[in-house]
């Protein structure tokens, strides 16, 4: 298997799972042995007591990292510049060792439509997205990933593949990645695309973390809704890419229909027994 090195010398953090309230108490009283924990972004951009001593906290004990969904970097209503404060104040505070968000839009003539919307995949499209991704590493002073969505619609204009896409992006705005496979195989589905020749194409130094998380199978389309179980054949995907270019930090998402922590935790040892690397990386 091969040793995995990224551009930034960033670390390998392991195996980690998304820090939520309901497995906080457990958490600290047990203390598991994890690599991270990845925060949602919008769950800590508060002044609210809880919020802010559970992560105290936590990152007393573990990394962290911050992965959002509300940046919205592919649209052309202007950058929430007070988000972005906001979000770097969070960063600080949480030490958090980068940033993530996806490729998508989700505000459009000032309205919110509260879901990650899929871009064009054109020239116009890929200049206004990279200056917009340069824009925010610079704002937010630490690293900066996006992440490949999960889609259920092309645009019929779109003039390149999605991985081509990210590949021109991430050259043109020096980001990185964070690979979602199950997105990938999600949207592969969806539009007949190859999942695997899609994954040999993203080069591994551009990778610096990876989510798992289970679908909805919904007979003409799957449905990313990270409720359930990781599939074999996303476990496949995820294990040809460890082989090719090394363990990198990786994360299982479970957001709805959450079950109990220990259900999570068996969730992620599948992960290293598929060649994710070990539990808890020293840095």
């Amino acid at each position: 298997m091969a040793e995995h090195h990224n551009r930034w010398g960033l670390p390998n953090l392991g195996l980690g799972l998304g820090l939520r309230s309901p497995h906080v108490d457990q958490i600290l009283e047990e203390q598991p042995a994890l690599g991270f924990f990845e925060l949602l972004s919008e769950n800590y951009l508060t002044r609210a007591a809880k919020p802010n001593r559970i992560l105290d906290e936590i990152k007393e004990r573990y990394p962290l990292v911050m992965h959002g969904v509300s940046l919205s970097v592919g649209s052309t209503d202007p950058l929430d510049l007070d988000y972005l404060r906001q979000l770097k104040a969070l960063a600080d505070r949480s030490g958090a060792a980068w940033v993530s968000d996806h490729l998508s839009f989700t505000f459009a003539g000032g309205q919110n439509s509260h879901d990650l919307l899929p871009l064009p995949y054109t020239e116009e499209a890929l200049r206004h997205t990279a200056a917009r991704v340069r824009q925010v590493a610079d704002l937010l002073e630490r690293p900066f990933f996006i992440e490949n969505p999960s889609s259920y619609l092309s645009f019929k204009y779109s003039t390149m593949a999605e991985h081509e896409f990210l590949l021109r992006l991430m050259e043109e705005s020096g980001c990185g990645m964070l690979l979602d496979v199950n997105n990938v195989y999600v949207s592969a589905y969806n539009h007949g695309f190859d999942a695997a020749a899609y994954l040999d194409a993203i080069p591994g130094d551009r990778v610096v973390q990876i989510h798992l998380a289970g679908h909805t199978h919904k007979g003409t389309h799957l449905l990313d809704t990270h409720d359930d179980h990781v599939v074999d054949e996303v476990w496949a995907l995820y294990r040809r890419v460890v082989e090719r270019i090394g363990p990198v930090s990786t994360l299982i998402e479970w957001d709805d229909d959450l079950p109990n922590f220990e259900v999570l935790y068996a969730e992620l040892m599948k992960a290293k027994l598929h060649g994710g690397g070990a539990l808890d990386v020293a840095i």
